[in-house]
């Protein structure tokens, strides 16, 4: 509203998305919306990662309520914050001032938006905005991307930590959200690179018992899988005390994904076998 840049995902198309037409045509005819915007929120959906979520749906037991575009996404601009921190830096190296300059502003500024936006003071953790409603949106592990990017505060950090610790911390890893809605990127699930940025982040803050908790954590849940099904997966359910497969999503389990792979490699490297 004051004319602060941040961003939001996005597609230019309207149309279904060709490795799921049928599926998006069936969503977009129980939604009551116009066809080409169900198919446009679909597909920036899809392209934050997070396909699908609560953090996208205005009903979360309903895919066909879908509003990726009406959302300001935390775990986006942050990405975006030490990108253009990347540029800034890179271009002070090689002498151009000008562009460092320019994109060291860009950074602060989307920072300064970050923290009048997206930042929740009263619960203390960041949050996606729905700047259509002009209201903060759930609270979901893409909070703890600042962290992993260095964009928070200390003070911040903490406040976070408590947060993740009531409300996302299970004996198997970090959930997804607290939301249980079928959607694989919600509760039970819990995934690798959000168990990945969550340890980084802590770490890189000074609180390392809890990066260690959960990279104990996780470690435990892949290894617990492993020895029975001898195989990694994409994604596992971890809101119990026995972890098993995640579930949930438009299509069947993965085996083998490499970003379990990697992060389990990197851990193992780090703190040895479970």
């Amino acid at each position: 509203p004051d004319g602060d840049l941040l961003s939001r995902y996005w597609d230019d198309r309207g149309t279904p998305r060709d490795e799921s037409w049928i599926e998006d045509v069936e969503t977009a005819r129980h939604s009551g919306r116009p066809p080409n915007e169900v198919y446009r929120d679909l597909r920036a959906g899809a392209a934050s990662g997070w396909d699908y979520s609560s953090r996208w749906l205005r009903d979360p037991a309903r895919l066909a309520s879908i509003r990726t575009t009406q959302f300001i996404p935390i775990d986006l601009n942050a990405f975006l914050f030490k990108l253009e921190s990347a540029i800034a830096n890179i271009s002070a190296s090689k002498g151009d001032k000008e562009t460092a300059d320019l994109f060291r502003q860009k950074a602060s500024d989307r920072r300064a938006a970050v923290n009048r936006y997206l930042w929740d003071e009263e619960n203390g953790c960041y949050r996606d905005y729905d700047w259509r409603r002009e209201a903060l949106a759930l609270f979901s592990a893409a909070s703890i991307v600042p962290l992993y990017v260095g964009m928070a505060t200390h003070e911040q950090a903490e406040r976070l930590s408590d947060a993740v610790k009531a409300r996302l911390l299970t004996p198997g890893g970090i959930l997804a959200t607290e939301y249980e809605t079928g959607e694989q990127w919600d509760k039970p699930n819990g995934w690798a690179p959000l168990q990945w940025m969550a340890i980084q982040g802590f770490k890189q803050y000074g609180n390392d018992s809890l990066g260690d908790e959960i990279a104990w954590s996780w470690l435990h849940t892949v290894n617990h899988y492993y020895k029975t099904h001898y195989k990694l997966i994409e994604k596992y359910h971890i809101a119990s005390s026995t972890p098993r497969e995640g579930g949930g999503g438009e299509y069947p389990l993965q085996d083998g994904f490499g970003w379990t792979n990697g992060v389990v490699r990197r851990l193992i490297g780090l703190y040895g076998e479970p």
